[in-house]
């Protein structure tokens, strides 16, 4: 019970990114007519979550490969293993550009923001990342419980509807198919650590069960708040900011902060992540490997951050598609072969 409360905080803090957390992603694919869209998506990602847990528990694994292999075969195990870098490597540009986004909302030029996060990245490299990761295991649930006071505060201040549509008005549904494949190569890569520390199928009902609920209703909560200042997004790269105008400023510099922390931990660890898989490949020292990644990364930083998310991430939806289906048909396979169907 409690081991599968620990992997429900593991998947969660793997959704929740800067991406997520600061509402581009969830508005990137829902908006109007989408509550059907997050509820499949709970449901897709629940089935998912339970696939990849009971893969690793199975093969008891401590890395993503085997997971991959088993799922879509040598050859196109080998192409998603590219597809992990390359995924690394655009959130690590994405994640900069965030933070210029950030600094931007204060009228300050988007190029402190940049210079600020380029800085942070390259300070730490030398002395590794696990001070940061420590205080990051605490910060981040502080910032989904925040983040979820600040919605329904959201909510019940604007009186905000929570059924926007008749249920006959679901035009975007689709868009659960490919919000949940853009996820599943982290969660993979994530969760395909941990196969030796699963001990029971109960952990895994738990922590898939229990991930997909808190994240259709994180999702929905934040989707209908997001409908109700769909008029002024175009103003803000990071749409959360929409939501925080005219709260009290400790609310607004203390959401504002977490924002900033979960920006920064995002592209630190997969810069780290990068570098550890370029490593094995060839012997350069971290701290050139770093200066080499975030120079090339650099000036895709100031395509901004809402169009590079909205041109890759759906982008990523569909190259996942395939692994999305392989993990929802696993459960089925997996019966057939068992009884020799």
């Amino acid at each position: 019970m409690v081991k599968g409360i620990q992997w429900i905080g593991l998947i969660v803090a793997t959704m929740i990114g800067a991406g997520y957390a600061s509402g581009r992603e969830i508005w990137e694919f829902f908006g109007h007519e989408s509550s059907l869209a997050i509820v499949l998506f709970a449901i897709l990602f629940t089935l998912s979550c339970h696939a990849i847990l009971t893969l690793s528990y199975e093969l008891n694994s401590e890395d993503y490969m085997p997971l991959l292999k088993r799922l879509v075969g040598e050859r196109w195990a080998k192409f998603y293993d590219w597809s992990v870098l390359l995924y690394l490597f655009t959130t690590i540009f994405i994640m900069i550009s965030g933070s210029g986004a950030t600094v931007a909302v204060f009228d300050w030029p988007t190029i402190v923001g940049v210079i600020c996060m380029v800085v942070g990245l390259l300070v730490i490299i030398p002395r590794g990342m696990d001070g940061i990761l420590s205080i990051n295991r605490l910060l981040l649930p502080v910032m989904i419980v925040a983040l979820g006071v600040v919605l329904m505060l959201f909510i019940w201040r604007e009186d905000v509807p929570l059924l926007y549509h008749d249920l006959t008005d679901q035009g975007n549904w689709m868009a659960s198919i490919p919000f949940t494949s853009l996820n599943v190569i982290p969660l993979i890569a994530v969760l395909g650590a941990i196969g030796k520390k699963i001990t029971s199928y109960l952990e895994i009902y738990i922590a898939s069960i229990g991930s997909g609920l808190i994240l259709g209703v994180l999702s929905y909560l934040y989707n209908i708040s997001l409908i109700q200042v769909a008029d002024q997004l175009y103003f803000y790269d990071i749409p959360l900011f929409a939501i925080l105008y005219g709260y009290r400023i400790e609310i607004f510099f203390g959401m504002t902060g977490l924002l900033v922390f979960a920006i920064y931990t995002t592209a630190l660890t997969s810069l780290f992540g990068l570098i550890a898989r370029i490593q094995s490949q060839i012997n350069y020292s971290k701290g050139k490997l770093g200066v080499l990644i975030i120079g090339l990364a650099l000036p895709f930083t100031f395509v901004g951050f809402s169009n590079l998310i909205s041109y890759l991430y759906p982008l990523y939806g569909v190259i996942n598609l395939y692994v999305l289906a392989t993990l929802l048909l696993f459960p089925i396979i997996k019966r057939a072969k068992r009884h020799k169907i």
